[in-house]
């Protein structure tokens, strides 16, 4: 059986994207640079506990972006814009100086596509026309996963 390792999130950046240039030594070729971009982002959800109090849990993922999509995650994502991103995961290891083993898992993100940015002005925002859906649900709208059918 083939696995299947595949991550879709929708979420905020809570930090700019940090990048590195990385040299690739290649003999043939020469000297090649490699950019990676590396972000944090946070995935909240809401849910109502049994006293009926509205409860929010935020869960905060690293994502990894390599190549051309490091340097477009360079040019146009900040802290607070709202992204889709689509990648795998990936665990990797090391030694810290003081030789603890240390772990981290990272979505390595194929792809992104920016939904939102709430550092922009309202003149720069192309004129959208609001979700029509935003004037039936609300915040008390139970989630529409428990619709029966």
């Amino acid at each position: 059986m083939v696995g299947v390792n595949k991550v879709i999130l929708i979420g905020n950046l809570g930090k700019n994207p940090d990048v590195v240039s990385l040299p690739q030594d290649r003999r043939e070729e020469g000297t090649i640079v490699v950019k990676k971009a590396s972000f944090s982002l946070a995935t909240t959800e809401f849910h109502k506990n049994r006293d009926g109090e509205r409860i929010e849990q935020t869960e905060w993922h690293n994502v990894v972006c390599w190549r051309q999509l490091a340097e477009i995650a360079e040019k146009i994502l900040r802290k607070g814009t709202q992204v889709y991103v689509e990648g795998k995961l990936q665990t990797r290891s090391w030694e810290d100086r003081d030789g603890n083993k240390r772990h981290i898992t990272e979505v390595v993100a194929d792809n992104f596509t920016v939904l939102s940015n709430r550092n922009r002005t309202d003149e720069q925002r192309p004129n959208i026309e609001k979700d029509p859906l935003s004037n039936i649900l609300d915040d008390d709208t139970e989630p529409l996963g428990d619709l029966p059918f």
